[in-house]
């Protein structure tokens, strides 16, 4: 593939480079993290109701089952820390996905969009049913707002991280 396959036109400047790997997968899993950490608190938290403790711990139930609602702060601890190693892993997927298709950088805010979509998908419909939760009925009061949230929340940011970068990257 050449480098001409990164080229776009974006008014001020052209991105003809690739996204920088660190910049896309670290910054890109951090800032979803928060930002998908943030909507949890507040949709299931403060909307939804759900003791905050809970949050994670149902994160870290993928892995340890049920008993990961009796282990207190240490398994909502363990469950943050995975919600940020499966942020990082989406970045890492998006990184690795704009390699080989660079109208994820060119189209950046399109891309993410459909991205954090597939995204969420892939994640309640896939990997959930496939953990120690397994398979979990879900209702359009919870899959609505979550659906959309992960389009603006994760995908976006991502998509927006690696276009920044790639543009970074060509500046140097």
């Amino acid at each position: 593939m050449s480098a001409n396959s990164f080229t776009h036109s974006s008014g001020d400047a052209s991105i003809q480079e690739r996204p920088r790997a660190f910049d896309t997968i670290v910054y890109g899993g951090l800032v979803v993290g928060i930002l998908d950490g943030l909507f949890a608190f507040v949709f299931y938290g403060l909307i939804l109701g759900v003791k905050p403790l809970r949050i994670f711990q149902s994160v870290a139930a993928g892995l340890l089952g049920r008993a990961s609602y009796d282990g207190g702060v240490s398994t909502f601890l363990f469950g943050l820390l995975l919600h940020f190693v499966v942020a990082t892993c989406i970045a890492a997927v998006y990184y690795a996905a704009s390699l080989k298709l660079p109208v994820l950088i060119r189209h950046a805010v399109a891309s993410g969009l459909i991205y954090g979509l597939i995204a969420y998908l892939v994640m309640n419909y896939v990997v959930i049913p496939l953990s120690r939760i397994g398979l979990r009925p879900t209702s359009l009061r919870v899959f609505v707002p979550a659906f959309i949230a992960h389009a603006f929340l994760v995908g976006l940011p991502i998509a927006l991280v690696a276009r920044r970068s790639a543009k970074a990257r060509q500046r140097d």
